[in-house]
């Protein structure tokens, strides 16, 4: 499985897909951010960005291979194999983007209302809620669950949207607790903390569906 997840970040890089994900990313960060905006408030919106970049980074992955590439590897080594290797591919890649996005937020925002250590553990797990819902948004909103491609980044943005407003959810529990703490109603790690097994549940039930539906479709 590790020769194939990096067979497929080696194929996304190289097919440049990930360029307008990640263009998006920075234009999204650079209009939301300011220099010495408050570390919190910044924290969170860093991690509402990244659920629909990660969705579309899936996307990407699963599209990025050529048709007869992918069926003679699907016969190697199997639909289900494959499908999940570009899906973790995709993962890995939104979580760099996470790491990058953390160590921006970390340069140019300003000081924080709760203590530093805190106030870092907060983005890293916010981060960390958003790309993996955003992963599973990302395979339950493209092949081979969608068999119309054309559907699939329209749809995706308006799941990921529905998400991070969804009372409850994952995401909006952890974006909306930093931006409340950023308003000095103080920090709930607890409530971040517990958010993060509900998210990887819920990617990992998502991702695998996805991957034995390749299966069972043999893409």
């Amino acid at each position: 499985m590790r020769v194939l997840v990096r067979y497929h970040l080696e194929l996304l890089v190289r097919s440049q897909r990930w360029l307008p994900p990640f263009l998006a990313y920075v234009l999204l960060m650079v209009i939301g951010l300011s220099g010495g905006e408050e570390a919190l408030g910044a924290f969170g919106w860093s991690g509402a960005v990244l659920l629909p970049v990660t969705a579309w980074l899936v996307r990407c992955a699963v599209t990025a291979e050529p048709a007869a590439s992918r069926a003679c590897l699907t016969a190697a080594a199997g639909a289900v194999r494959v499908h999940l290797a570009a899906l973790f591919a995709a993962l890995l890649a939104g979580g760099a983007l996470a790491l990058a996005g953390l160590a921006v937020v970390g340069l140019v925002a300003g000081g924080s209302k709760a203590d530093p250590a805190s106030t870092a553990l907060a983005g890293v797990l916010a981060s960390a809620v958003c790309v993996l819902l955003g992963a599973a948004v990302g395979a339950l909103f493209n092949r081979p669950v969608l068999l119309s491609a054309q559907y699939g980044i329209p749809l995706s943005l308006a799941a990921a949207t529905l998400v991070l407003v969804t009372p409850g959810a994952p995401p909006n529990v952890v974006v909306r607790a930093l931006i409340t703490a950023s308003r000095g109603r103080g920090l709930e790690l607890p409530a971040l903390l517990a958010a993060v097994p509900v998210a990887a549940v819920v990617a990992g039930l998502a991702l695998a569906a996805a991957a034995l539906l390749a299966g069972r479709r043999q893409e």
